[in-house]
């Protein structure tokens, strides 16, 4: 396509005229992105360190894993999650566009709604209970400061105390306010949180390793060994993967305001194989410690929070959690079901208004009521994170194996029969013949318990079947044309 195509796809309405091009869907301008190296480090300083990222790691420690072992884990997993994640990123950076148009490429314009569908619906979720999460720190930390509300806890209104609805509409109202002013406030939070995060967590390890008299058990009583515990680091390193298998997906959201690959690797660097084994020498202290100190092995930061003596201290580390649980929840559990809903729904909502319908879905689904049911968890979250496995290999495949990163920007907003995503009706079915019988693989390998040995690397699974089926049957005839969306860009925020 030439420039002077371009120019009449724009000027004849081709794009804007259909719900598929809208300010917050459109592609971003290459001068103006503003996320450096740094805003890309902030992004896994904050979202590395979540509470239930340290839950998963101290959990590693008391199913036997040594010290070295978890940190054997935690550096395969980081390589791999380097490699993904970069691949992605640059998606993001060479297109300017979301992840619900990123997706059309290979699905078609109307078949990006099922891996956007799929991923909002984890993200709605997951926000509803990171916000109970952080919401349950500032009980804990409210009471102990003020006894007297305690008794705003012994009732119950559809699963939640009095004082557990105050602290989570207080921290839902503070999430929809960010998201209100869009991702240029998102970007300055990440800024904002990370250090504090960091340090909040440093100065946690400290004090524990203080406390142990400087020196940390190693192990439990009795560690896994030989054949076990490489299992074990190797089932580890797939599940911290899995854990991230929704941001591979739409790393795009924020790479697309990236101002240039380097900078994209560089934050890569710090935030993933440097500031994940940063992680693992934290957790190892906090495990290891506190198992030193009394044989226990805690399950999260904030049952070694609520232990500080010092009332400031305590409200210091408990408000530093609850920033990085926000941080954590804006991230990975906001963005992705905005734009998502945006894609839905283009003439209704934008990115405001999108965010205070993700925001409201997260609180009618009591998302308490979800975290305590364990089938829920395990079955429909479970089922519905085994298939981002497929569609990250669906997507790759398309986009490096056939396409080799040439994309016609322009026609991913165009209803044309004639237009590069139309596909069938605006469907590949070529993308979903090899997605579904891949998907269905892994949710039978996640969920069946005859498969358990095996179910940590449903994703792997998943995602290598469905590459491999792509590869085989995708259209290597239809012409690929590599053409920017500078002509129908917007500013990038």
């Amino acid at each position: 396509m030439t420039a002077v195509d371009e120019r009449s796809a724009v000027e004849t309405g081709a794009t804007s005229s259909t719900g598929l091009y809208t300010y917050d869907l459109a592609p971003t301008k290459k001068e103006g992105r503003r996320w450096g190296a740094y805003n890309v480090f902030t992004l896994w300083a904050n979202d590395v360190h979540s509470l239930g990222n340290y839950a998963f790691a101290i959990g590693l420690f008391a199913l036997g894993l040594n010290i070295w072992g978890i940190m054997a884990a935690f550096a395969l997993a980081s390589v791999l999650l380097f490699l993904l994640l970069t691949l992605s990123g640059f998606m993001g950076h060479k297109t300017g566009v979301p992840f619900p148009v990123m997706s059309r490429i290979a699905f078609g314009i109307n078949g990006a709604k099922i891996p956007a569908g799929i991923r909002g619906a984890v993200a709605i979720a997951w926000f509803g209970i990171q916000t109970y999460l952080a919401s349950s720190v500032l009980s804990t930390l409210l009471v102990a400061m003020f006894p007297g509300l305690s008794r705003l806890e012994a009732n119950s209104v559809l699963g939640q105390s009095t004082l557990g609805w105050i602290t989570f509409l207080a921290l839902w109202a503070v999430q929809v306010l960010i998201v209100s002013y869009g991702m240029q406030m998102i970007r300055r939070y990440m800024a904002f949180a990370a250090p504090t995060t960091l340090i909040t967590m440093c100065a946690l390890a400290a004090w524990m390793f203080l406390r142990a008299d400087g020196s940390i058990s190693l192990s439990i009583d009795e560690p896994l060994i030989g054949g076990e515990m490489w299992l074990q680091i190797l089932q580890g390193a797939a599940l911290w993967v899995v854990i991230y298998g929704t941001f591979v997906l739409n790393f795009c959201d924020f790479t697309r305001s990236a101002r240039s690959r380097g900078s994209i690797v560089r934050g890569n660097v710090v935030g993933i194989p440097v500031n994940m084994l940063f992680f693992a020498v934290i957790v190892a202290v906090l495990s290891g410690a506190q198992f030193k100190l009394d044989g226990h092995v805690i399950t999260s930061p904030a049952d070694i929070v609520r232990t500080v003596p010092n009332m400031f201290l305590l409200a210091t580390a408990s408000l530093a959690l609850i920033v990085l649980t926000v941080a954590v929840n804006l991230l990975a559990n906001f963005v992705a079901p905005i734009y998502a809903l945006v894609n839905l729904f283009p003439r209704r909502l934008n990115f405001r208004r999108a965010g205070l319908v993700s925001a409201v879905l997260g609180l009618v689904i009591l998302p308490w009521n979800l975290y305590d049911s364990p089938i829920v968890v395990n079955y429909f979250l479970g089922g519905l994170g085994a298939l981002l496995g497929p569609l990250f290999g669906v997507i790759m495949a398309d986009y490096w194996l056939l396409r080799r990163s040439r994309v016609n920007v322009p026609d991913l907003y165009t209803e044309d029969a004639q237009g590069e995503y139309h596909y069938r009706g605006g469907y590949n079915p070529r993308a979903v013949a090899a997605f579904a019988p891949s998907a269905a693989v892994a949710v039978v390998l996640a969920l069946v318990p005859a498969f358990h040995a095996v179910a940590g690397f449903s994703w792997f699974i998943g995602a290598a079947l469905a590459a491999v089926l792509y590869a085989v049957v995708a259209d290597r005839s239809a012409a690929i044309r590599d053409v920017d969306g500078e002509a129908i860009a917007v500013a990038a925020e």
